[in-house]
């Protein structure tokens, strides 16, 4: 299953030269949460849109496949958002080989996310 992780490519680049992404959700360390948030295509503008309305760092979006990352032996879960939907979750660091893309991101100005 294709899953999705909005970043902040500062973040990202960070985890390129340290091997691992250890951020959750904005804020947020996998330390604090415990896994890292993420998304399905059709989450994440919400998503978006509820944890980055007024963010003005430059956005990312990691593109990912739990089979890849379950087969590292990570667990990814649906687990309830607290909105009744099923999100992904990623009980783990990301490495970057597991990461297939890399896209850019922006929040539009009328709030939509466009990647």
């Amino acid at each position: 299953m294709e899953i999705l992780h909005l970043a902040h490519r500062a973040d990202w680049d960070e985890a390129l030269v340290g091997g691992q992404y250890r951020t959750s959700t904005r804020g947020a360390s996998l330390d604090d949460v415990g896994f890292i948030h993420a998304s399905t295509r059709d989450q994440l503008p919400d998503v978006a849109r509820v944890v980055h309305a007024d963010d003005t760092e430059e956005l990312c979006v990691l593109v990912l496949d739990s089979a890849t990352i379950e087969a590292a032996g990570t667990d990814v879960r649906l687990e309830d958002g607290g909105d009744g939907r099923m999100y992904p979750h990623v009980y783990g660091p990301i490495r970057p080989e597991w990461v297939l893309a890399v896209l850019p991101a922006v929040l539009g100005p009328d709030g939509e996310l466009r990647f």
